[in-house]
């Protein structure tokens, strides 16, 4: 079972694709951190990341998507961009009939170290320790779209495995 995990955002998407087993740990199959350029109009962008959320879903065909939620934020430009990132990621998933789950910073935090306002350090040295990844990770995105797979992993794993 394979579900799609996404740090979502208009400038740089994390993205990771993570098999669940049951023997052992976790494994990462696939991630990145997707960019769109700003020199392209915004509607672009959005279209940019639909194809490359559509082209994962159909070459690691997950069962889920584990996004997260936006929690606040101070640049209300910001947030209003990243939410419709989020819309159309979340679009995505739906036209291919992905179950969709959703989780805030601090229940992710919660999920990867136990501690819901753990800082970014502890949860970046977390993660490599609960899933198998066989590749350098260069983008906190990226780190963060495992993070949020991990989430969902621990929340709903069993229900997912008897989908």
């Amino acid at each position: 079972m394979k579900i799609l995990a996404i740090d979502p955002g208009f400038e740089r998407v994390g993205i990771a694709v993570i098999k669940k087993t049951t023997t052992k740990k976790d494994i990462l199959i696939y991630s990145t951190c997707f960019k769109t350029s700003a020199k392209i109009s915004f509607p672009e962008r959005l279209r940019n990341i639909g194809l490359e959320v559509e082209k994962v879903i159909k070459k690691y065909k997950p069962i889920a998507l584990s996004i997260e939620k936006l929690y606040f934020t101070t640049n209300q430009k910001t947030v209003m961009g990243v939410s419709e990132a989020r819309g159309t990621i979340i679009y995505v998933a739906a036209k291919n009939n992905l179950s969709i789950y959703e989780y805030t910073p601090p229940q992710i935090k919660i999920a990867v170290t136990g501690y819901g306002k753990a800082s970014k350090e502890m949860v970046m040295s977390m993660v490599p320790k609960l899933i198998d990844i066989n590749k350098e990770i260069n983008s906190d995105d990226e780190l963060d779209a495992i993070a949020i797979g991990l989430t969902c992993l621990a929340c709903e794993g069993f229900q997912l495995i008897h989908k």
